[in-house]
């Protein structure tokens, strides 16, 4: 198990930070595979609008920094979050514990190399266009961040949490019954956490905005952000000279409902920009320039795998990704490999001000946001889909009542079984504990002490 913390604590109530921002394009220049749905047939036919990577660098009153990027893509798996972060320590001297990288899951972005790789039927010709655009892509992501830090100015930050109601809690309501309710059901997260970059001069430099829910309106084959990203085009438009940054929360099992169309993309960003324009409009929590970072991988377990008799009755009766997976673990079993028994599983912790931000990898569903958020405040901003993506978290009720988040979206994502049942105490618990090491404290010790 690796461990990374950093700890700075200022003494002062300085009010000014520093901000450097930049973008980058990401948009494939050629047809390639799409990642999100192992159901298509074929690769990308065009683009309906780019897709981007975007930093943001912050640098507190005592000169401690960090980065925070957010990426129009399904999930950065581990080697190349880890390149990434091996390179940014190279070049900026930063560790793992300031630096964000945080995907927004949007369904019609690239596929990437060593990433779902059992549901995507491609040829040798397909992964060898893959594995070149993830290398071009590793390098775009490390230059996008030196170049936030080279763009660095005085800026205030400002933060809040407004609220949009389009998502849906999809294992407790069906969605082709939708119209027909009158009333939905299973937890939800409403909120939509901001943070307000302002230049000395009182404009806006940047928007960095969230929301818990599945970039899944879209399944054509063209390149978007989905709904986040015509959020941040809207954005855009409406704050000429900011840059508007999306990060993706627990949204694991909520969807945007109704879907599929563009037009509803459209108007789901369109719903999210307005949400944040609404926090923009009114009193915002101006945040003390103190900076305070924490990280850790710490062992997720997973179940018994299969046994090789129970991978060769599978593969008889399989189809599919399902069978593919079944065929790749048995051939595994023949050879005499191990399975993996857990995985390094990172969580962080920010503290900006007195304002706790807590990041989580995988696909992490809505109960972990708003387990935090009972122990830390309402006001906590909590992200999923950070740092590496490689699999569904689910809580132990979603773990013991099964489903796709519960089990069968363990064989998506290539792992030989579901997680072992102590997996929610087991990162909760180590959210505490990290939080504690940078004074991150639960609402209950901090009422004891008042």
């Amino acid at each position: 198990m690796q461990t990374i913390t950093q700890k700075v604590v200022a003494q002062s109530t300085d009010m000014n930070w520093k901000a450097g921002m930049a973008k980058v394009k990401i948009t494939p220049e050629t047809s390639m595979w799409m990642a999100g749905y192992g159901s298509r047939t074929s690769p990308s036919e065009g683009v309906l609008h780019d897709i981007w990577a975007k930093a943001l660098m912050l640098e507190d009153a005592k000169g401690y920094r960090s980065v925070w990027v957010t990426l129009d893509l399904l999930g950065l798996p581990k080697a190349v979050s880890d390149e990434v972060r091996d390179q940014l320590k190279s070049k900026l001297n930063l560790d793992r514990s300031q630096i964000i990288l945080n995907s927004s899951h949007t369904h019609t972005g690239p596929v990437l190399g060593n990433a779902l790789v059992d549901i995507y039927p491609t040829t040798d010709a397909d992964e060898a266009l893959i594995d070149q655009y993830t290398e071009q892509l590793t390098q775009l992501l490390v230059d996008v961040v030196v170049q936030s830090s080279m763009e660095m100015e005085k800026v205030h930050l400002y933060a809040e949490n407004g609220v949009a109601r389009f998502q849906v809690n999809r294992r407790n309501n069906v969605e082709s019954l939708l119209t027909e309710q009158t009333s939905l059901a299973g937890p939800i997260d409403h909120a939509v956490p901001v943070i307000k970059v302002e230049r000395m001069d009182g404009s806006i430099k940047g928007i960095v905005f969230g929301y818990a829910c599945h970039p899944t309106v879209l399944s054509l084959n063209k390149w978007s952000g989905d709904y986040p990203g015509f959020a941040q085009i809207e954005l855009e438009k409406s704050h000429p000279g900011a840059m508007a940054m999306f990060f993706q929360g627990a949204g694991a099992d909520q969807n945007p409902l109704p879907r599929r169309t563009v037009a509803l993309a459209r108007q789901y960003g369109r719903t999210l920009a307005a949400a944040v324009d609404a926090v923009l409009e009114e009193d915002m929590q101006a945040i003390e320039s103190q900076l305070s970072t924490a990280y850790r991988e710490i062992d997720l377990n997973l179940n018994q795998p299969p046994s090789r008799a129970d991978l060769e009755a599978h593969c008889a009766s399989a189809r599919g990704y399902q069978l593919k997976w079944g065929q790749r673990l048995l051939e595994e079993a023949k050879k005499g490999e191990k399975f993996m028994e857990s995985y390094p599983y990172p969580i962080q912790v920010w503290k900006l001000g007195d304002w706790p931000l807590f990041t989580l990898g995988g696909e992490l569903v809505v109960g972990y946001a708003n387990q935090l958020k009972k122990i830390f405040g309402q006001h906590s901003f909590v992200l999923g889909y950070t740092n590496d993506v490689m699999a569904y978290i689910p809580t132990a009720v979603i773990l013991e009542e099964g489903g796709y988040e519960g089990a069968s979206s363990q064989v998506v994502y290539g792992l030989p079984s579901i997680w072992s049942f102590n997996i929610e105490s087991n990162i909760i618990q180590s959210m505490v504990e990290l939080a504690s090491t940078i004074e991150v404290e639960p609402q209950v010790n901090a009422l004891l002490k008042k």
